[in-house]
Parts: C-alpha cells; structure tokens; sequence
C-alpha cells in the first residue's frame, strides 16, 4: 500500500522556520509518511541539502526585505505584495493537494498553505504580535486570528507551564483558537561533549540586508580580538570555507550534524534571537550573545526577556561591542541542558497522523 503524503512548507524567513521542521520530517518518515516539502529561497535550498532523497517543490516567495530600521513601515509598504504571495501559495497548495493526493499539510507560519479537502496545521509561536502602537496591535491580532481560523489545529513549539521559551508570545488568557497544542521545543541540535576547537561560534541567519550588515561588523571587531571565531554565514546557495584572518575561520553553510559538531565545540554561541535560534540554545545548554534584528518586534521582545532574566546577554546590533559582550557573559547562566526534552512533539504528531 502507498504511503501517505504530507506537505511540509516552511515560511522562507532566515532558516529558522525551516530549520525547526527537520526534526518533524525526520518523525514523519519514521512513522512510514512520506513526506513532500514546499518553501522558496534559502529555506527551500536547505531542506534540498538536508533531505536531497525527498521531492520538494517551490512556492512564490514573498520577497520581504529591511531596509529600514522601522520594520512596521517596512513591512506596510510590503503588504500588497505579501497578501498577493499567501493567495498564490493558497492556489498552488490546492494544486499540490490534487497532484500529489495529500493526506495533510504541516505549515510553518505560510499562512496560505492550507486545504479545505485536506486537515491542515500551522506551527507558530506567535499567537500573539507585538507592535509598539495599541492600535496596530490590535488590528494586526486581529488579522492574525482570523488567519489562524482557516487551519484544523495549531501547534505551538513550546511548554504549556511556567519557564516556558516564548513567553507572551503563545501564552495567554485570551485563546488565538479553539484547538491549540504546546508541543514542546523543536530543534535538530543535541547536547553532548565536544573537545574544545573555537571560543566563539557565530550563526548568521535572518533576512538582507540585514544579515549582512551584521556579519561585517561582528566580523571587523572580531579580528581584533585574541578568540578563535568561526563564523557560519548561513548561505545555502553557495561552498565556500576560509580564513578571513589568522583567528576568524568562514564557512558558508554547514549541514545540521555539521552545524552540532561545532556549537558543541564552542565555548560560546553569537546569533540572532530568532525562536528557532533560542530552542536550538536550549538543547546545546551554551552561553550566548543574542542580536536581534533591529525593527523586528519579536526578537527584541525574546532578547529583552532573556536578558531580564540573566539567562543570555543582549546587545543591539547599531551598538555592538562584542569584547563587552564576552566579557558580560559570565553575569548569565544560560539555559542547562536537559531542561527541555525534545521528542515531546512526536505524541501530537502520531495521534495527527493516526487520524489521516
């Protein structure tokens, strides 16, 4: 008998909503489905490079950028655009669901990959938006709910309880849907003993140009500094590995069993404060500098709530000092490893699954 097929689509924004899907793609074949993967860009080419035995297919992009440090202005200005990509991506997920007879459909944040023929989770950790105006906040909640009502279930990446990772953004008095489950953490990483190679692992991801600007100048600073840095570009599309000077060794992309052997090998951890970011954080139990994108409401939330709480140090990228920030982060305590499991996920998938 032929196995079921499921369409997993990742939101193509940086690599964490791609990223945070292996380890349900990964469960998905253990359990005998097969599954189908959908994205665009950088998300897309690294789902290709870590499941190259799968068929993927290629959903419109939806092209947001920063150029601005204002990211509701930003994004505004990208709406038109986004809302005609998310109807694309809802007309070719009706597509998919005939060609490839699809039993489900998992969405990460693509708030168009849905099926009315078909159930249809999305995987979110922002139930509720932060916007620095009551108004916008309002409106945009909103818009997110009546979103949320076109999927069967929603399944948050996190605990239910207290000492949970995302904090207001999925916990509250005020349910988003009537059928919501905290899953528990999704990474690909795990935590065991390394020898020691680097004294600092930094992991770029996120949006242009943003990322950019970041790397150049976390990468002039560092070359001034005595630590031994590797920094991992976070660019799927391209092979390139070498030494930027005698203490900052470049690679372009490294695979996640590749990406593990490093961050276990590194005293500490620089990267962005995306969720995926702080899960991944979570399972490797390593000290971190955490940098979130300037105008992106939701890494500033995650970054402040952390560093409030002496867990991570957090600096702001038109700001950054990052011998300050080494130095800082013996002040934090980090998250210990084992706190968090991460197969709690696979109780909801399977009942899920059982019921195709």
């Amino acid at each position: 008998m032929a196995s079921k097929k499921i369409l997993v689509a990742p939101l193509n924004w940086g690599l964490g909503h791609a990223t945070r899907c292996i380890p349900i793609i990964s469960a998905l074949e253990t359990l005998g489905i097969e599954p189908i993967l959908a994205s665009d860009g950088v998300a897309l080419h690294l789902l290709r490079a870590e499941f190259p035995h799968l068929e993927t297919v290629e959903l419109p992009s939806y092209k947001i950028f920063y150029r601005q440090e204002n990211m509701i202005f930003g994004i505004g200005r990208q709406l038109p655009r986004i809302f005609s990509a998310v109807q694309k991506e809802r007309r070719a997920t009706e597509n998919l669901v005939e060609k490839y007879g699809l039993a489900g459909v998992i969405s990460d944040n693509r708030y168009g990959c849905f099926s009315k023929k078909v159930p249809a989770v999305l995987l979110t950790h922002q139930l509720n938006l932060r916007v620095p105006n009551w108004f916008l906040e309002k409106s945009a909640n909103w818009v997110l709910r009546r979103a949320l009502k076109n999927f069967d279930s929603i399944w948050v990446p996190d605990v239910a309880k207290e000492g949970n990772l995302s904090g207001e953004l999925s916990h509250g008095s005020n349910p988003a849907h009537p059928d919501i489950y905290y899953i528990g953490i999704l990474s690909r990483m795990k935590n065991y003993v390394r020898e020691r190679e680097y004294d600092v692992a930094v992991v770029l991801s996120g949006p242009e140009p943003q990322r950019t600007i970041l790397e150049s100048r976390l990468m002039e600073q560092a070359m001034m500094l005595p630590q031994d840095f590797i920094f991992i570009q976070g660019k799927t599309n391209i092979t390139q590995h070498y030494r930027a000077s005698e203490n900052v060794e470049v690679v372009s992309y490294l695979t996640s069993h590749e990406l593990n052997d490093v961050l276990m090998s590194s005293r500490v951890v620089v990267c962005r404060s995306g969720y995926s970011s702080l899960m991944d954080l979570a399972m490797l139990g390593k000290k971190a500098i955490l940098i979130p994108t300037p105008g992106q409401t939701e890494q500033v939330y995650l970054a402040d709530y952390f560093s409030e709480k002496g867990i991570f140090h957090s600096q702001k990228q038109s700001n950054l000092d990052l011998e300050k920030g080494i130095l800082n982060l013996g002040q934090t305590k980090g998250i210990p490893a084992g706190q968090f499991r991460d197969d709690e996920f696979l109780e909801v998938l399977e009942k899920w699954v059982a019921r195709l």
